[in-house]
C-alpha cells in the first residue's frame, strides 16, 4: 500500500497540473534557499507556480493525463506551472539561470500550449519576452498602420474636394 502523505501529494499535484497547457521540468538542485523563494515569487509575478515533489510522484501526475516525461526526470526536478504568460515565466526561468553563476535553475524539458518542446524552443521562448509586451508593441504597430491609413483616406477626401469646387 502507498504511503498516505505520498497519495496525498499526488492527489494534489495531479490537480495542479489538470488542464495545464504549458509546464517545464527544470533542475534546481543547488539554489539557496533564498533564491528558490526569489525564484517562486518571480514565476509567481509571471502567473506562474514552481511545485518541487519527488520524480515518481511527478512522473505518474503526468502520465495520468497522458503525458510522459520519463526521461526528463532523472536527478532532482520541479514543475514550473505556466498559466498566462508561457514566456514570461519562461524568461523569469533564464533570468534567474543567468544571475547565478551555475546556471540554475536549468530547464530540461517542457510543454507549451500542449506541445512537448525541447530546451531550445524553450530558450527562445525566454527571448521574446512577456505576452504583455509583444501584445504592447502589436498595438503600436497596428496603430501606426491605421494613422497612416487615415492620413491617406484625409488626402484623398480634400483632393475630391478640390476637385468638385
Amino acid at each position: 500500500m502507498a504511503n498516505e502523505k505520498n497519495q496525498q501529494t499526488l492527489s494534489a499535484l495531479t490537480g495542479s497540473l489538470s488542464g495545464v497547457e504549458s509546464f517545464y521540468v527544470v533542475d534546481y538542485q543547488g539554489l539557496t534557499a533564498g533564491q528558490l523563494s526569489k525564484l517562486r515569487k518571480d514565476i509567481r509575478e509571471k502567473g506562474g507556480q514552481l511545485i518541487v515533489a519527488k520524480n515518481t510522484l511527478i512522473n505518474l501526475a503526468l502520465q495520468g493525463d497522458g503525458r510522459d516525461f520519463s526521461d526528463a526526470l532523472k536527478g532532482p526536478s520541479a514543475i514550473v506551472v505556466a498559466q498566462d504568460d508561457p514566456a514570461g515565466v519562461a524568461k523569469a526561468l533564464s533570468d534567474a539561470a543567468k544571475g547565478n553563476d551555475k546556471g540554475i535553475p536549468a530547464v530540461k524539458a517542457g510543454l507549451v500550449e500542449g506541445n512537448r518542446v525541447d530546451v531550445k524552443v524553450i530558450e527562445r521562448l525566454a527571448s521574446l519576452g512577456s505576452k504583455q509586451s509583444l501584445q504592447g508593441e502589436l498595438v503600436g504597430v497596428l496603430s501606426a498602420h491605421l494613422s497612416n491609413f487615415v492620413g491617406i483616406l484625409e488626402a484623398y477626401k480634400e483632393k475630391l474636394e478640390g476637385q468638385g469646387a
